[in-house]
């Protein structure tokens, strides 16, 4: 059966989605600039073949948003359980008991994660190569983690939090006797000092987090106007 990619998401309400990027940014430019993530998100992850998209999103009782949001074609359930781990866990049990024989997850603070890393996360896991595919953050951390079948294990255990994400999550595929396949390493964008790297980069139109890069730049500019604006 194709692959099942799970992105994970929450609700841009202003104030509970990419509060690191305020200030500079207020809280409701900020949660405008993550449903622009999104939606680069979904235009690029649309493009891959063979590949089934689901969005598993949060609060409980978003629904509606995000029915709004997705294009047609695109399963819609939401995160279930107390912490990330839990969450990611749960995800992958529906991914599994809908049939799919591979499930792959991914975050949703790289809008420019190209399809092919998916696409060779994929692979990898159809090839026999790994049980467990991880792409790294340089954060220490990972935005993408892929399947071949259940291990709610793996996700008990690392400290969601801090910078040995990815190393713990290793360590315990080690000891849980799964083989391991490393993506190329990829940014995500949760400060300013992300943003400004992101924004270094060039995103031409149609590519990967061309409408984020876009808007950053058009919303750091209108703070800078207006910050002059007031000091006058």
């Amino acid at each position: 059966m194709t692959t099942l990619l799970i992105i994970f998401a929450k609700e841009p309400v202003p104030g509970q989605v990419k509060t690191r990027l305020c200030p500079p940014l207020a809280p409701e430019a900020a949660a405008c600039l993550y449903q622009s993530f999104l939606a680069d998100i979904l235009e690029e992850m649309r493009g891959l073949a063979g590949l089934h998209l689901a969005l598993a999103y949060s609060p409980a009782d978003a629904q509606a948003f995000f029915h709004n949001l997705v294009p047609a074609g695109v399963s819609l359930f939401p995160q279930e359980g107390t912490e990330l781990g839990e969450r990611m866990a749960r995800a992958f049990g529906w991914g599994f008991a809908a049939g799919f024989a591979t499930v792959l997850l991914r975050g949703s603070d790289t809008p420019d994660l190209p399809g092919s890393v998916v696409r060779q996360a994929a692979e990898a896991l159809a090839a026999g190569q790994a049980q467990v595919v991880l792409g790294p953050s340089p954060d220490g951390g990972y935005y993408l983690v892929g399947l071949r079948s259940p291990q709610p294990d793996l996700f008990r255990g690392p400290a969601w939090s801090g910078a040995a994400v990815l190393q713990d999550t290793l360590a315990l595929a080690r000891r849980l006797a799964l083989a391991a396949h490393l993506l190329p390493p990829w940014p995500d964008i949760d400060n300013l000092d992300d943003l400004a790297s992101f924004l270094a980069r060039p995103h031409p139109a149609p590519g990967p987090g061309w409408r984020s890069h876009l808007l950053a730049r058009q919303l750091l500019a209108g703070g800078a106007q207006a910050s002059r604006a007031a000091q006058q």
